[in-house]
C-alpha cells in the first residue's frame, strides 16, 4: 500500500525524482530544497481519464460556444438543423477518431456522435 511522505522542514507533500547521475529514487519536497531516499522502489500513477461523452457535460451550453464549427444536421430528437460539432481531446492510443455533436437547438441541447 503506497503511503504519503512529508517533507521535515516545511510539511509539504514530497514527490518521487529521479536522480539520474546517481541513478536512485528520490522523494523530493517542491517547495524548499528538502529530499529523501525512497525506501521502496515502486512508484504509482493514478489517471483519471474521462470519456468524450463526460467532457462534453463540463460545459453547459455548446450550442451557444461561437469557436465550435456548426454543420447542417438534423436533430434526432427535436428535428433542428443545427448542430455544433467537435473531435474527442482524448489522448488514448485506443480512442477513435469520432465526432460529437450538440444540436443548436439551446431547449434541446442533445448530444449524439458519429
Amino acid at each position: 500500500m503506497a503511503t504519503f511522505k512529508y517533507c521535515l522542514d516545511c510539511n509539504n507533500l514530497l514527490y518521487p525524482r529521479e536522480d539520474k547521475t546517481n541513478r536512485r529514487l528520490l522523494f523530493a519536497c517542491r517547495n524548499c530544497q528538502y529530499e529523501e531516499d525512497a525506501d521502496n522502489l515502486c512508484v504509482y500513477r493514478h489517471e483519471i481519464i474521462h470519456a468524450a461523452s463526460e467532457q462534453t457535460m463540463i460545459v453547459s451550453d455548446l450550442s451557444a460556444d461561437p469557436t465550435l464549427p456548426r454543420a447542417n444536421v438534423i436533430c434526432e430528437k427535436c428535428g433542428s438543423q443545427e448542430a455544433v460539432f467537435f473531435q474527442s481531446t482524448s489522448r488514448r492510443a485506443d480512442a477513435k477518431m469520432t465526432l460529437f455533436y450538440v444540436c443548436g437547438n439551446r431547449n434541446c441541447s442533445h448530444r449524439w456522435s458519429e
